[in-house]
Parts: C-alpha cells; structure tokens; sequence
C-alpha cells in the first residue's frame, strides 16, 4: 500500500508556489512566506535569543527567498533550502554579534511586570520549578557552539530526521550525529543539577 507523504505534497506545492514567485507573483510568496514563516522565526528566535534581531533576520530570509526566486532549482526540499538560507543568516548575525559585544542596558524601574494566567492549574512552586528549568535548558543551548546549537533546534524544535539537518548544514549524516551526541553530552553536564534532583 503506497500513499503520498504529506510531506511530499507539501513539498511539490511550495515549488509550484515558488515558481509563480519566480515569474513575478507577490500573491504566491506571500502565501508561502505564510506557510513557513513559523519554521524561519521559530528557527532564528531558538538561535539568537528574543531580541529585536530576530524580526529582523527572519525577514532577511524572506527577501533573499523573494531576490532568489527566478533561480531557484528544487534540488532538495523547499524547506531544507529555506533552513539553508536561514542558518546563512543566522550564522552571519551571531558573528556580527561577537564583533560587536555589547552590553545590555537596562534602566532602573521600566521592567514592566506581566500577569500570565495559570492554564494549566499547576501550583505556584511547581510552575517556578517548570519555568527555571526551561530557563536552565534554554541557556544551556544558547551556550552550545553555533553548529550544535543548529543541530539540536532542528531535531528537537523542528523534528527534522538526520539526513534534513546533515542537508541544511551541509555535513554528514554521521557528522550530524556527532555533533549531536556531542551536544547532548554538553547539555548533560550542564543541566546536572536538575536531572539529579
């Protein structure tokens, strides 16, 4: 019994989409900018952190889409050349940063405190624990070298297999496994504490 992957499909109608792109069609960018904008801003926000880069960088992924749209040849999934064009970006703008350190400046009483309303109907220390702990893996993969780092969002946020991360950052299946595996152990020792407790 052989169905189509949705992924297939999926795949076959962001190509026909670029393609009216590449003749000129604004209507069908947008609809696909649409359809994977969560992908490229979850990506980038998973990688630089949230701060105003992240708007920012994500567009970038969408006019260097549109300017590249006539070109464009379907050689591997429409999703892996996006995730390319992104990891590009990405990268570019975490050396940008290292060039240009900075620190944060923050002026005495303009935090601005927020209400959040408790869906889940967890107790406040337990909702504590959960959120430090969210804190603690969240630093530890900013922490993660910038290689890793990608590996680790795309299988873990965007459950790419190994063969779409080894595509999207041009390495070897098992080279991705390596970094992985390397990463994980990383993640490991740096979140000890919590995985003892």
């Amino acid at each position: 019994m052989t169905r189509p992957e949705p992924a297939d499909q999926s795949d076959a109608e962001d190509v026909r989409l670029m393609s009216l792109a590449g003749a000129g069609d604004m209507a069908a960018f947008e609809k696909l900018a649409e359809k994977h904008q969560a992908l490229v801003a979850g990506t980038v926000g998973r990688m630089l952190g949230s701060n105003a880069e992240v708007e920012d960088v994500a567009q970038q992924v969408f006019v260097r889409v549109w300017k590249s749209a006539k070109r464009y040849q379907p050689r591997a999934k429409f999703t892996t050349w996006l995730l390319k064009i992104t990891r590009n970006l990405v990268f570019n703008e975490l050396r940008r940063r290292k060039r240009h350190a900075t620190m944060p400046l923050q002026i005495e009483g303009e935090a601005e405190e927020i209400q959040v309303k408790d869906e889940h109907g967890q107790t406040p220390a337990s909702s504590l624990l959960e959120s430090e702990l969210q804190d603690a893996i969240d630093s530890a993969i900013a922490a993660l070298p910038e290689t890793q780092r990608m590996a680790v969002i795309l299988r873990r946020y965007e459950e790419l297999s190994y063969e779409q991360i080894a595509e999207v950052l041009e390495q070897s299946v098992p080279a991705v496994k390596s970094l992985l595996f390397r990463a994980r152990t990383e993640l490991r020792q740096r979140l000890r504490a919590y995985l003892t407790s």
